[in-house]
């Protein structure tokens, strides 16, 4: 890495109290909360303040509104069963505008395809034993 990168990244993390403070107010305002998760990754400010930041600018793309985001969010936390993450940005959602049944879609959503990805590898498993079975009857 370049020296004067190394030299704007010390820089940045020299300041790492002040911007914790920071993301942990940006964060309560825009999910209601602070996670856990950040909380705890605040012990090793050069990791919490980067993901943080990562964390941010995927939750609030320029191409998408923030109940739009929140809602994507819910899906993809009720779809990998992260329940904690589920209820923050449920509650994102709805502080972003979202509606209850919004919300309900876009759990049902995401357990259409979770639903989807159990059936298609086990009914391919199925189709190849079914056709094994069939090959020893023959």
């Amino acid at each position: 890495m370049k020296p004067e990168n190394k030299a704007l990244i010390k820089a940045l993390l020299e300041k790492s109290a002040s911007l914790q403070e920071d993301i942990f107010d940006d964060t309560e305002q825009m999910l209601g909360t602070v996670p856990f998760i950040l909380r705890v990754m605040a012990r090793r400010p050069e990791f919490m303040i980067f993901s943080a930041l990562k964390d941010f600018y995927a939750l609030r793309p320029k191409s998408l509104d923030a109940r739009t985001a929140e809602l994507l969010a819910v899906a993809a936390a009720a779809g990998a069963g992260a329940d904690k993450c589920l209820k923050v940005h449920m509650n994102a959602a709805s502080r972003a505008g979202a509606s209850e049944d919004e919300i309900m879609d876009a759990v049902l959503i995401a357990a259409l395809i979770g639903q989807t990805k159990v059936l298609a590898s086990a009914l391919r498993t199925f189709q190849e034993f079914e056709e094994k079975a069939k090959e020893k009857q023959a």
